[in-house]
């Protein structure tokens, strides 16, 4: 799994300072967005119990409450994309993960349920993003906070959202392990 999640991260660290996401290969950019939640079931795989709730330190989210997040933030996800596919310029509204981790109960929230929305939720989002001519990836709407965002940029988040928390994951997972003195 650290092999994994190592070449995950070298993958994910090339992309960000290689890849302009107006330039990307868009059938590339949607598989590696169709495979997040195959990666994210592969760092959860055998956790269970206590290290679900593990909170590797102050301030920081458990993994149960990252899953919910990840999920949570897919279905923003897949209003953006409608949005941006179906209106011109929408306006994208900021959300406050905290508020929503928060008042949601991410703290309750069952992963593989999580992990199954997110599992949802992405395969009809790649359905319909894969339909779409690559012309439809220079589409734009504004980020109430992050300014002019394309269609292509809201897919390379997307994708890039669901790495990092998978590496979070692990990261969490491994620092469960120290706390409990396992190898």
């Amino acid at each position: 799994m650290q092999a994994a999640l190592r070449e995950v991260r070298l993958l994910y660290e090339l992309r960000r300072l290689l890849l302009n996401p107006n330039m990307a290969d868009i059938p590339e950019l949607l598989e590696r967005y169709r495979r997040g939640p195959e990666l994210l079931a592969m760092v959860l795989t055998g956790v269970f119990g206590e290290e679900e709730d593990f909170v590797a330190a102050a301030g920081k989210w458990s993994i149960r409450q990252i899953v919910a997040h990840l999920a949570d933030s897919e279905i923003v996800l897949a209003h953006r994309f409608r949005q941006v596919i179906a209106e011109d310029t929408p306006t994208m509204v900021w959300f406050d993960q905290d508020a929503w981790a928060s008042n949601l109960d991410y703290a309750r929230r069952k992963p593989k349920q999580s992990l199954e929305t997110l599992r949802r939720t992405r395969a009809e989002n790649y359905e319909l993003l894969k339909a779409l001519q690559e012309s439809a990836y220079d589409r734009a709407g504004n980020h109430t906070q992050r300014g002019r965002l394309t269609l292509g940029q809201l897919l390379e988040q997307g994708s890039a959202h669901t790495e990092s928390h998978a590496r979070q994951i692990g990261e969490v997972r491994e620092a469960y392990k120290t706390a409990k003195g396992k190898k």
